[in-house]
């Protein structure tokens, strides 16, 4: 059984649906293998986490998806260069500093990258 490691890359809010339906077709893909999955969100695409403007489908579907160990990150650049307080986001988003040494430290720890 192998142990795979996934970073999905987010950077813009028009492709939301679409990684989430990529990331949820993978974890049913592969529900019997051990596997890591990690969303990274930066640029216009930290907006989607902001509480008070998430939808109810989609925080139902972050919610889940948190259930099932993804890690849902958000660069901390991005939240200061669009004003955004790391307060007003959903509970159980991770910042990371910055979004590209994020992507750069996974890829280098094996990471497999994905970008819809």
């Amino acid at each position: 059984m192998h142990n795979y490691k996934v970073i999905f890359h987010i950077d813009e809010m028009s492709k939301w649906k679409l990684l989430l339906a990529n990331v949820n077709n993978l974890i049913q893909d592969l529900e019997n293998q051990t596997i890591t999955v990690e969303v990274l969100a930066n640029s216009e695409a930290v907006k989607f986490f902001i509480l008070n403007e998430i939808n109810e489908k989609d925080y139902h579907t972050i919610a889940l998806l948190l259930n099932k160990s993804v890690q849902f990150c958000v660069c901390n650049n991005s939240l200061k260069s669009n004003n955004i307080s790391p307060d007003s986001l959903i509970s159980g988003i991770h910042i990371v500093s910055s979004g590209v040494s994020e992507l750069m430290i996974k890829q280098h720890d094996g990471f497999a990258y994905i970008k819809p």
